[in-house]
């Protein structure tokens, strides 16, 4: 793995150290103002690996699909960023402090519709992480250079759509309650 892989690695690492800090620092050591500080440090994450990437290739790298898939951490980083929390919260809640409701379990039309809603968050990621992989294209402005950029939009692409068939899949046959034949 090259030296942006392990920004990538590293950058995951720190968002969920960075999350549970916070969900720790809110509920656990009561300082639910610091805690929403350090939650709030998501998003410099995404933004050192987005330097980190940008100078990379602005310095002459050629870009590899790990150049790409640091294009996709960020969008995807992005729009589930929030829903990523609010999951680790409500599990935080229920089951380190044995404090709020279980966590929802959804089943039939309705898992089809939670379905459908994160398939928009994809969608939203891809609009940013294709977005970003074009501007480093141009600002590259080096065809062979960034080749790989091109490679990982397509293949996105392809992944996109594959999700929106799933998504639509579970309209038609809705996925049952575990435990109900």
């Amino acid at each position: 793995m090259n030296f942006i892989g392990w920004i990538i690695v590293a950058c995951e690492i720190a968002f969920w150290i960075v999350i549970i800090l916070g969900l720790v620092t809110r509920y656990i050591v009561k300082k639910p103002k610091l805690g929403f500080l350090l939650l709030a440090l998501t998003p410099v994450i995404d933004m050192i690996l987005l330097i980190v990437t940008g100078l990379d290739l602005y310095n002459g790298a050629t870009a590899t699909a790990v150049h790409g898939i640091a294009a996709i951490y960020i969008g995807v980083s992005i729009a589930f960023g929030k829903s990523m929390i609010q999951w680790a919260d409500e599990r935080f809640q229920y089951y380190v402090t044995k404090q709020g409701p279980k966590p929802i379990k959804h089943s039939g039309y309705d898992y089809a519709k939670q379905y459908l809603k994160s398939w928009f968050h994809h969608v939203l990621a891809y609009f940013i992480g294709v977005g970003l992989l074009f501007a480093l294209i141009y600002i590259i402005d080096h065809a062979s250079r960034t080749e790989a950029l091109m490679g990982t939009f397509k293949v996105w692409s392809l992944v996109l759509a594959i999700d929106f068939i799933i998504c639509c899949s579970y309209f038609i046959w809705p996925r049952k309650e575990k435990g109900v034949n």
